[in-house]
């Protein structure tokens, strides 16, 4: 069985190094594409204008609008064509926090470092008063807390325990982690044991949570405190709830997060006795005009009389959540994607096939931008009723895990399209990026098109501080991003993409999915 399992692979491995080496190559446009985007490079006059000059983009809000308006005219000054903002559908309200200030008045001063949850009131004025500390552990335990809490400040759990860390906080992947993603391992299966259970565990907790919050909303509280679960002043938080955006769903009282060391100093006062007052005031605002939500859309129009109606599409999620300015997510996507295009517009390529870049919003609340945009143009996931432009589209790109540079592609189970990626990787070995697994990824807007049985990729990048500083964080700022991890990314992706535009066969597909009611599609 082990020989049998030895020649499939071998045989595996002749028959792509076979295709690959079929799949053409253009390598004097992959040496201007080099040239352009290594040695004349904008990405970062882009990721500046996206996050230090825009701010905070919340699906929604005022900021992300104007980041797609800018980002709209750009791609338009640099000669992409029908650049618009489109509707996606109905999001919801928009929200943005305009002034948040926590403090700790006695028994010493002490300033906290805070932010509060999206789609959350303010405090209307400054809201002072001594803190009460929650200890529930089931639901038994919330009676005891009834009619004892209207206008409190609730700190919603005890003290939240620090972990000394004896790992770096930015990592590359190292060869043997890239070659266990890159090898077809026949004989083991991906298996974890504790899944379910942690998965029980999970729901337990969720369930409570969910139960203490109804019973908060109804108590007249005036806010609640937080810790961040990532320790040295990193405040890492999203919205009050997955659909606190829509009407009516919002709290009803103020809802913060803060740093960790903060909380717990606060926590232990309190839990000792000693009499704690804090200083808190919070203004937010609410944006109901307009409950669509929008995409931004540029296309570089195809050239072949046969083909130019079939589209490659390149993309990256614009929104962000709102405590830093969304830099590593994913205004560091959104600027490489439209670097790439910028570069193959400089060089003056002409794509057989339409280029078209996407930048998505409310993919922090579920993918949604992606999704609507799926549904509209190509096919609904619920019915698999196809569009006519679904037989037309060839692949979409992604980019969306942080500012690490590129070490390959996730195949998302299509084991046809690794040949052609393969070849397509190899001029850029020399920027280590050469990995190519059949591995599936998640989290973020490919999964919109693999859901309709369209060819969706992630690339494999490496997470420096990603998930350790700036995931949906306050850190999550310009000077955590990588410019050379960012140049490396926009020429490889550009070349890509070209490549797919100027194939004579779009990539190829795996099977058409079955219709799902509620296809399991989240962000990361």
């Amino acid at each position: 069985m082990r020989k049998i399992m030895f020649y499939t692979m071998i045989l595996s491995f002749v028959i792509s190094f076979q295709a690959s080496a079929q799949e053409k190559i253009d390598w004097q446009t992959v040496q201007k594409i080099r040239t352009e985007g290594l040695e004349n490079s904008q990405v970062m006059d882009i990721l500046f204008m996206l996050t230090d000059a825009s701010g905070q983009r919340l699906t929604g809000s005022p900021a992300l609008m104007e980041a797609s308006k800018w980002s709209r005219d750009k791609l338009s000054e640099w000669g992409l064509e029908n650049a618009q903002i489109e509707a996606w559908g109905t999001f919801g309200r928009g929200w943005s926090f305009d002034k948040v200030s926590v403090a700790m008045v006695e028994p010493v001063y002490m300033p906290v470092i805070a932010y509060p949850k999206a789609w959350t009131p303010g405090t209307e004025g400054e809201l002072t008063g001594t803190p009460v500390l929650l200890k529930i552990e089931n639901e038994e335990d919330i009676q005891k807390y009834q009619g004892k809490l209207e206008g409190a400040i609730v700190l919603v759990q005890g003290s939240e325990a620090y972990k000394f860390s004896f790992e770096p906080d930015a990592t590359r992947l190292t060869e043997d982690e890239l070659a266990g993603l890159a090898r077809l391992d026949l004989e083991k299966e991906k298996s974890d044991s504790n899944r379910e259970e942690r998965i029980k565990m999970w729901r337990a907790r969720f369930a409570l949570q969910r139960k203490v919050n109804e019973f908060l909303q109804n108590e007249g509280i005036k806010a609640t405190i937080e810790p961040s679960h990532w320790a040295n002043g990193i405040v890492r938080l999203g919205g009050a709830s997955r659909t606190a955006y829509k009407p009516g769903q919002a709290p009803a009282f103020a809802q913060l997060v803060v740093a960790m060391e903060h909380y717990n100093r606060i926590t232990r006062l309190v839990d000792k006795g000693h009499a704690v007052k804090l200083a808190i005031e919070v203004k937010t605002t609410f944006y109901d005009e307009d409950s669509l939500a929008y995409n931004v859309i540029a296309e570089i129009p195809g050239v072949d009389r046969k083909l130019k109606s079939e589209i490659v599409m390149l993309g990256g999620h614009l929104d962000s959540w709102h405590a830093g300015t969304g830099a590593t997510d994913n205004a560091s996507g959104s600027a490489v994607m439209m670097e790439a295009v910028r570069i193959l517009k400089t060089i003056g390529v002409k794509p057989r096939r339409t280029i078209r870049i996407a930048l998505w919003s409310g993919e922090e609340q579920g993918l949604l931008g992606s999704r609507g945009y799926v549904k509209k143009h190509l096919a609904d996931p619920k019915t698999m009723e196809l569009t006519a432009e679904h037989e037309k589209f060839s692949a979409y790109f992604n980019l969306d895990n942080g500012s690490g540079r590129i070490r390959g592609i996730y195949l998302q189970g299509n084991q046809a399209v690794k040949p052609i990626f393969t070849a397509y990787l190899e001029p850029f070995h020399d920027l280590d990026a050469k990995t190519v697994t059949i591995d599936n990824t998640s989290g973020t807007d490919h999964l919109a098109f693999d859901a309709v049985g369209l060819p969706g990729f992630q690339f494999i990048q490496d997470k420096l501080e990603y998930f350790t500083r700036t995931h949906h964080a306050n850190m999550d700022t310009y000077d955590h991003v990588s410019a050379n991890d960012l140049k490396q990314a926009a020429t490889i992706i550009a070349s890509f993409v070209y490549h797919t535009a100027m194939r004579d066969e779009k990539l190829p597909r795996k099977p058409l999915p079955e219709p799902k009611k509620d296809p399991e599609m989240t962000s990361r």
